[in-house]
């Protein structure tokens, strides 16, 4: 099992819509990404002192190629569809990597 953090930004005007999606989140998009491996997944909110919300997510990937499992995540109609209503309430990082939305955290540190 490999643990994986990422982090984006999250438009003030849109918190209360992204807490109502979470609130509710289809069948169709659990159930995706349990076959793709993915497990023990949380987004986590915080407004850190520069005014600005972040949203922080985590999650356990047990299968062995997370490129696959992910670009097969993002081909799914319905997860298209999820994703274009989280979007617009989402803003990247202008230092992400190329390509990606949320920015990938390094991990320096882990207990068991």
């Amino acid at each position: 099992m490999k643990r994986y953090g990422a982090i984006i930004g999250l438009r003030p005007d849109k918190i209360e819509e992204y807490r109502r999606l979470h609130a509710a989140v289809w069948p169709e998009i659990l159930s995706n990404i349990r076959e793709c491996h993915m497990s023990n997944y949380s987004i986590f909110l915080h407004q850190l002192p520069d005014g600005n919300h972040y949203l922080f997510s985590y999650l356990e990937y047990t299968g062995v190629d997370i490129k696959a499992d992910s670009a097969r995540m993002a081909a799914n109609p319905k997860v298209q569809e999820w994703w274009a209503l989280c979007k617009p309430c989402q803003e990247p990082l202008s230092n992400r990597a190329e390509g990606d939305w949320w920015s990938n955290l390094e991990e320096v540190f882990h207990a068991n």
